[in-house]
């Protein structure tokens, strides 16, 4: 690789790292979208809730007239109990909850979210062995892993995105405000920092193009 190119490479790299991190980040937190029911004027306490790919966590919230008919924010303190979605984990029921998930909705979502680790383990391994084994050629296959990972998580994103629309349009639902949540954005920012960077670690470790028309890719300089 030619030294004009080896910071540009870092600098993609440093950025795809950050994109791994958040991608890792989103998969496994449970905070895409928080969902609050109306709170009744005669109750106390009201349950809002908060969600990723796999889990829902519903918390006990007390309510005040100053809120109106929201409950919420779900930061303020209250008794919390977590549930895997019962297609993830038949032996836990979470009929206690009074909540309808979108099961193929969320197999879907989790599903293209696991793809999109795999890609980022593929990737991260052919940066590895390009480095340790000087071969620069690996950093090609490991940007398209990176961009399919960027990919995926932006369908994942999506399709949780219509799961939330779906459980609030739904007639049989509880819930009647919803906001996506600090998972949600990490999910984004990975999918801009891994789609972008792919693409940009792709062009910088391709071979330099010949300067003239007659002059062949054999001719050009080689890669070190």
């Amino acid at each position: 690789m030619s030294q004009s190119k080896a910071p540009k490479v870092r600098a993609t790299l440093s950025c795809i790292l950050v994109g791994i991190v958040l991608a890792v980040v989103a998969v496994v937190t449970d905070h895409w979208a928080v969902l609050g029911p109306e709170a009744e004027q005669h109750n106390t306490t009201c349950e809002a809730a908060h969600f990723g790919l796999w889990r829902i966590c519903i918390k006990r919230l007390f309510t005040s007239s100053s809120r109106g008919k929201s409950c919420g924010p779900i930061t303020l303190p209250g008794e919390k109990n977590c549930s895997y979605f019962r297609h993830f984990n038949p032996g836990e029921s979470s009929e206690i909850f009074q909540v309808t998930t979108q099961k193929e909705y969320s197999i879907s979502a989790a599903a293209i979210a696991i793809f999109s680790l795999g890609f980022l383990i593929m990737g991260t391994i052919c940066v590895l062995l390009s480095f340790r084994k000087k071969r620069d050629y690996l950093l090609r296959p490991a940007s398209m892993f990176y961009a399919f990972a960027g990919l995926c998580i932006f369908v994942s994103v999506e399709v949780m995105r219509q799961s939330v629309k779906r459980m609030i349009d739904s007639e049989h639902t509880v819930w009647i405000e919803y906001y996506y949540s600090w998972s949600f954005a990490c999910a984004c920012a990975a999918f801009v920092l891994l789609f972008l960077g792919g693409l940009a670690l792709l062009l910088f470790s391709l071979p330099r193009m010949p300067r003239n028309p007659w002059e062949s890719c054999m001719d050009a300089e080689p890669e070190h």
